[in-house]
């Protein structure tokens, strides 16, 4: 959602903004803005565009090669639940910690490098993984630390991205470039299912993260050779007026004593988290729970659900917002399909159901939980359109800690009841829990209005 520049009196001229160059900010210091260098050509960007859609499709390509294969894995090295648990986990250990870190390094030297180096350095990873878990005994270390490492590198990739859409797109074409994105994370798991199924029974294991690793280093190889070598992208420079917008000690803790702040966040945490979990253990629930049936069914089915269905999600919000009603109506409601339907949709799972009602409850589960693309999601453009990005890569890292922990807790529950239902029961009342606070105390209005400089047009 665009952040809609006002006058000193209130009034928007946001349509204005586009052609006036001038900057008041709160101390009533004005100055002309410097041409922006920064942007793409618009034959460059629509390459961009199309080149990042591939790469976020790589980014989980890569990502769920470990899940996908871990029940072959489990069955070669002896792994138990616990075990596999762990390995899981030890993602989100490294993709905590880089999400704050990979916008700002961004903002420095440019998204597209930073891009670029995540993308090279992960393609190795993936690549080595297989020679790294027969390299010694320690394999469950050594798949551990690959893991991490994975996250590590991976972790950067969205701020990056988000740095990459504010330096180099206009304000006005930002939205379809996030949303392509996104549809690009869908479309990434969706063909590694595919994928997966076909190289574990052709090829085995190691083939998987072979091919992933050969994909993602020839995209970073395209990236150097078709855009950052030589002059074919505008060199980033960092314009002076952008450090009016750092956020301050005292902004963080102004905006965390909001309880529209911390419902929101809260919310996120839990739709994060309960995602890694469905993306960590589904391809092991199927796997055990139905041995016979076809791993392409339930490694495709339920993804491609969810690319037309988040695609819709977001169309249905904007029309519902336009048609007059209100943007915290909407966001709650979207919000209550993303957490609480498919909740429903989940605890199905925990009767005695078939393999094609398993797929069907899964499929559903999972096309209504991108809802939160209406919801959730976009709530902090609402409430903190001046320091959006930053938040959000704060709300990622707690979002990725806690999918860490709920991963982990989850193969443990798996290992000790021998019971999917207690993993399904779980999830739920993570899911039911960030909904009710984000139902009570969820907003959108903005919070911030207070804190930011006031730009005049």
């Amino acid at each position: 959602m665009a952040d809609r520049h006002t006058s000193g009196d209130g009034t928007n001229d946001f349509s204005d903004s586009l052609l006036d160059s001038k900057v008041h900010t709160a101390n009533d210091c004005t100055e002309k803005e410097p041409e922006d260098t920064n942007l793409w050509p618009r034959p460059l960007a629509k390459k961009w565009i199309l080149t990042l859609f591939m790469g976020t499709c790589l980014l989980y390509c890569a990502r769920m090669a470990m899940p996908i294969c871990a029940v072959s894995m489990a069955t070669s090295f002896h792994w138990s639940k616990i075990d596999s648990g762990l390995v899981l986990g030890g993602f989100f250990w490294g993709y905590c910690f880089t999400q704050i870190a990979g916008g700002h390094v961004s903002d420095r030297v440019g998204g597209e490098r930073v891009l670029f180096m995540s993308a090279a350095s992960w393609a190795v990873i993936t690549a080595v993984t297989p020679l790294l878990a027969h390299l010694s005994s320690h394999t469950l270390a050594l798949m551990t630390l690959a893991r991490f490492l994975l996250g590590l590198l991976q972790g950067v990739f969205f701020p990056s991205l988000a740095s990459l859409c504010s330096q180099r797109v206009v304000e006005g074409e930002r939205a379809f470039l996030m949303s392509t994105m996104h549809s690009g994370t869908h479309l990434g798991t969706l063909l590694a299912g595919a994928m997966g199924s076909l190289l574990l029974d052709w090829y085995g294991w190691e083939s998987m993260f072979y091919a992933t690793g050969f994909l993602s280093g020839l995209w970073a190889l395209m990236v150097w050779q078709c855009f950052l070598k030589g002059e074919a992208t505008p060199k980033w420079t960092e314009l002076s007026y952008n450090s009016q917008w750092r956020l301050s000690q005292t902004l963080w803790l102004r905006l965390l004593k909001e309880p529209p702040i911390w419902a929101m966040v809260l919310a996120h945490i839990c739709t994060a988290s309960t995602s890694y979990t469905l993306l960590s253990w589904l391809p092991t629930y199927f796997k055990e729970s139905y041995p016979h049936a076809k791993g392409w069914v339930y490694n495709v089915v339920p993804w491609l659900t969810a690319i037309p269905s988040a695609l819709g999600g977001g169309y249905v919000s904007d029309f519902l917002i336009n048609q007059g009603y209100g943007v915290t109506y909407v966001r709650k409601i979207m919000q209550f399909f993303a957490m609480g339907v498919s909740s429903i949709f989940i605890m199905l799972l925990s009767g005695n159901v078939t393999f094609p009602s398993a797929v069907i409850f899964i499929s559903a589960a999972i096309g209504v939980s991108t809802f939160t693309c209406g919801g959730v999601s976009v709530n902090v453009q609402d409430l903190i359109p001046s320091c959006a990005g930053a938040f959000y890569g704060f709300m990622n890292m707690l979002g990725a800690f806690m999918g860490l922990v709920l991963v982990s807790v989850s193969g443990y529950l798996i290992e000790v009841t021998q019971s999917w239902v207690i993993v399904f029961s779980l999830i739920t009342l993570v899911n039911t829990t960030g909904l009710g606070v984000f139902l009570l105390f969820g907003d959108s209005r903005r919070v911030d209005l207070d804190y930011r400089p006031v730009i005049v047009i």
